[in-house]
């Protein structure tokens, strides 16, 4: 039987609540990537050189809807991996507005020694889970995702 408060109203069973489990997972993660991927490169900082590193020579613009991050995040994360000579900018010369990101060797060798990194972590955060339950998250987060960024 649930307790009930002054008001009648019983307290929410936390553990059934999607958010914050999601919220705990996220914990979680940024935890195994601290450990097994990067103290210094953010999850967002290797989405932006991973997808650099598929596609070698992105906008801004474009490099920020690839990994879903928005104009003023993106613009710091290329800031900072720019400070740490992992990419180098340099304006289009045929549309000033518009600035295109490299990989430098550095980013490079970074992201290529990062990828096995991201492997490790993945393995250690859904360790527990069979391949077909790692199947049906993946599917349920797209799902989740994918449905609220078309809102």
């Amino acid at each position: 039987m649930k307790k009930r408060t002054a008001d009648g109203v019983p307290p929410e069973d936390l553990m059934r609540h999607p958010g914050h489990l999601m919220r705990r997972a996220v914990q979680v993660m940024n935890m195994l990537w601290d450990e097994e991927v990067s103290h210094t490169i953010t999850s967002p900082q290797f989405a932006a050189l991973n997808a650099l590193y598929a596609d070698p020579k992105l906008d801004q613009r474009t490099l920020g809807e690839r990994v879903s991050l928005d104009r003023s995040t993106m613009a710091e994360v290329v800031a900072r991996l720019s400070d740490r000579g992992l990419i180098q900018t340099a304006r289009d010369t045929r549309d000033g507005r518009r600035k295109t990101i490299t990989l430098t060797a550095k980013g490079l060798h970074t992201v290529q020694q990062l990828i096995p990194r991201t492997h490790a972590m993945t393995n250690r955060l859904v360790g527990a889970l069979d391949s077909r339950q790692r199947d049906s998250l993946l599917t349920l987060l797209t799902e989740v995702v994918g449905a609220n960024e078309r809102r």
